[in-house]
């Protein structure tokens, strides 16, 4: 078999230390920091050492067994987020657990920062959630992207799309984070896989923003690729080589779905347009993942306040009754959807069935 060949050529990205340090120092702009100005510089020689020597993981250890290259040096931070994602799929798994869902908020909209008023999604998530725990031997975990704009520290990452050079060197958990080198850390994703993995349904409720998903919406979607695909040994690619896992791929790959199985719901709203454009993407998402509808009232999107002032759009939440209780069906029949699979009642039809087009 001949082997793929590797394209490179894009432009070097390296900084020479004065930029470096001039990106770094910006992090400490606030003049109380001048009190600290022999510390950080002394911080940032640290730094640009490991920048220039490329310290990814700087912390590792031997992969051990079970591993296609036992002795290979995996990240610790890595193996960390692979064992609690294991720990949540054998949660996930066992019949004497709750069945568990997962409520994400969308929006980035958060009355703890700039727009200074609560999200009509995060209202409708409160909706949502209260219907869910009302129910005996469930609960929910509540995953608020709003975070990311209004929490310190918290951040989702951009997806590198490794999937483009090859599906197996997308790893699951994704190793391309943290990077301590390039300053990349912080990654909520490590967290965020988890969450998924131990759901046993999955509730998206989002607003529209100009005719797409909420930018971390975006983000924590597209790091979901490796849920869809990825590889979970790292070190059969040796890391990130791209001609290890070219010829991995082109041997045969077989595209392992993590996180299959699972019921889906899906609320989405907006005030001028995008909203079923977005509701149709999100579906079309969760079904190319093996997830499984919970049913037409689980598919769902509304417009609020249509073409209304902005300064009013919570007043047109408040006398929008019908969606509110929409919302609530989409809860109740997500509810219904995972008792039915965890008895082993609702499969889809086309389960026994060869993908003839993998990925």
């Amino acid at each position: 078999m001949a082997r793929v060949k590797v394209r490179t050529g894009m432009p070097s990205v390296a900084l020479d230390k004065a930029e470096f340090a001039r990106r770094m120092r910006s992090r400490f702009y606030d003049p109380a920091f001048k009190s600290v100005e022999q510390e950080i510089e002394r911080i940032i020689e640290v730094a640009w050492d490991g920048y220039n020597e490329g310290r990814k993981a700087p912390l590792t250890k031997p992969a051990g067994r079970g591993y296609a290259d036992p002795s290979y040096a995996l990240s610790v931070e890595w193996s960390d987020a692979s064992r609690a994602i294991r720990r949540a799929e054998r949660q996930q798994k066992s019949r004497s657990t709750k069945s568990r869902i997962l409520l994400i908020n969308g929006s980035s909209r958060s009355d703890q920062t700039c727009p200074g008023e609560m999200s009509k999604t995060f209202r409708l998530v409160e909706i949502a959630q209260r219907v869910i725990e009302r129910e005996r031997g469930f609960e929910t975990e509540l995953l608020d992207l709003s975070l990311l704009t209004s929490q310190y520290g918290r951040q989702i990452l951009p997806c590198k799309a490794c999937v483009s050079t090859a599906m197996p060197l997308c790893h699951w958990p994704c190793s391309c984070y943290p990077n301590h080198s390039l300053g990349q850390v912080n990654d909520w994703m490590a967290e965020i896989y988890a969450k998924w993995a131990a759901a046993h349904g999955v509730m998206i409720v989002t607003p529209v923003n100009w005719y797409q998903a909420p930018s971390g919406l975006k983000a924590m979607i597209d790091r979901l690729v490796c849920a869809d695909g990825g590889n979970p040994d790292p070190t059969s690619t040796g890391g990130k080589d791209p001609r290890k896992a070219k010829d991995l791929e082109m041997k045969g790959w077989d595209y392992p779905r993590h996180l299959a199985g699972r019921a889906f719901s899906v609320v989405v709203h907006g005030d001028a347009a995008g909203s079923e454009t977005l509701r149709r993407i999100l579906v079309d998402w969760f079904k190319d993942m093996g997830f499984v509808s919970a049913g037409h009232a689980a598919e769902l999107d509304r417009y609020v306040g249509y073409y209304e002032p902005y300064a009013t759009s919570h007043d047109g939440l408040d006398r929008d009754k019908a969606f509110q209780e929409e919302t609530r069906n989409a809860a109740r029949t997500l509810v219904r959807a995972v008792k039915l699979l965890r008895r082993g009642q609702l499969a889809p039809p086309d389960a026994h069935l060869r993908d003839v087009r993998p990925k």
